[in-house]
């Protein structure tokens, strides 16, 4: 196959996935992520429908993420006083298999680190193309030259911005930021959430960490810097009440935080010349539950493409794109922000009441499993 030789930036889900793909396919792989190491824990992804279970099965890993499964558990939504208002069922916030993010992306490093090169503490300074390959500098090991060039490195993607330009043209930020924040303390077996206008802290249940989602607008920080992001949660979440102020306090100890916003990316092309987007850098991060999905499929579709193209990379690049822009469309039009820290009492209300009727829970899941199979796979 022609263009074998080719760089992934990230380590994440997206990344690993398509190396496993690619490595199957005869090429040649390096992994390149910024992180000094995989990261470990996060919070529980899942996923829905037959595709993506059919990626999983294809890939070997069906048994193995089945056994790391965190099982879907039911969260309460609770009062002030800690009294339970309603039950978020596992299976609403699970799809079919959940497993933690952390989990998953060990697993995935696992069955590709024999046959692929890891560069960890690095990043990609330049990008130049070539007649034959793409020219690349790093910020600490030697320039080299690959054939190819996957931007695998989430919704700030270094790799997109040396391409195609500065972020602000391509992410828009949804009026929201998450934070998930290892927590020592006790909060309680069950995962409870608690909310107030325009905020909300979720604690409790085994290997989760505490998550918060709450509306702001752009903020400007080092996403590198754990005192800056415990500070913007700090000044969000004062004067919060229920189990808030604890949970705060353990905030303050934890060595383990991670801020962001919601955004969405808007691009017109996943690709140019022979660079080409994967996962969020290409579909955006509106924390919908369909990012991790989103990412298997689209390295399994990508891999697969270059295979039956020969490594001509405009036709399978073309063909990659034509395929998951459709199917990605639920991370362009989703946006988890209002739906888990409601603006006002009165959304509040409303988002509780829609789980005390089931046939309006059932109704939502079915919506999910439509987007999460919403593609055709061939068998490369």
């Amino acid at each position: 196959m022609r263009n074998s030789n080719v760089l992934i930036s990230g380590a994440g889900i997206a990344g690993p996935a398509l190396a496993y793909w690619l490595v199957r396919h005869g090429c040649t792989v390096t992994v390149v992520e910024k992180a000094p190491a995989l990261r470990p824990g996060g919070q529980a992804v899942d996923f829905k429908g037959e595709t993506h279970q059919t990626v999983l099965r294809r890939m070997g890993l069906m048994d193995e993420v089945r056994r790391l499964q965190t099982g879907g558990t039911d969260q309460e939504i609770v009062d002030a006083d800690g009294r339970r208002l309603a039950v978020v069922p596992g299976e609403f916030t699970g799809g079919d298999v959940e497993i933690t993010r952390g989990d998953l992306a060990r697993l995935l490093y696992e069955h590709t680190a024999p046959h692929s090169e890891y560069v960890f503490g690095d990043s990609i300074t330049s990008l130049t193309e070539t007649a034959g390959g793409v020219h690349v500098t790093f910020e600490r090991s030697a320039p080299r030259t690959f054939d190819l060039v996957v931007g695998a490195d989430g919704i700030h993607s270094n790799v997109r911005r040396l391409t195609f330009g500065p972020e602000s043209a391509f992410v828009r930020h949804l009026g929201h930021h998450y934070a998930l924040v290892e927590v020592e303390g006790d909060f309680g077996t069950v995962p409870s959430m608690y909310n107030e206008p325009g905020r909300m802290v979720a604690v409790g249940g085994p290997k989760a960490p505490a998550f918060f989602v709450f509306a702001s607008g752009q903020l400007d920080y080092d996403r590198y810097d754990m005192g800056q992001q415990k500070d913007i949660l700090a000044r969000a979440y004062a004067g919060m009440g229920w189990q808030t102020p604890a949970v705060m306090r353990a905030v303050a100890r934890s060595g383990d935080v991670y801020l962001d916003s919601i955004s969405q990316v808007r691009i017109d092309r996943y690709s140019q010349g022979r660079v080409v987007l994967l996962g969020d850098s290409a579909y955006g991060n509106t924390l919908g539950g369909f990012g991790t999905g989103l990412a298997v499929v689209g390295a399994y579709v990508l891999a697969g493409e270059l295979a039956a193209a020969g490594g001509d990379h405009r036709t399978a690049f073309a063909e990659y794109e034509r395929q998951i822009r459709p199917y990605a469309k639920v991370a362009k039009n989703g946006n988890a922000g209002p739906f888990l820290a409601p603006g006002t009492p009165a959304r509040l209300r409303m988002r509780n009441w829609m789980f005390k009727y089931r046939f309006l829970l059932d109704l939502m899941m079915k919506m999910g499993d439509k987007f999460a199979t919403d593609i055709t796979l061939k068998q490369y």
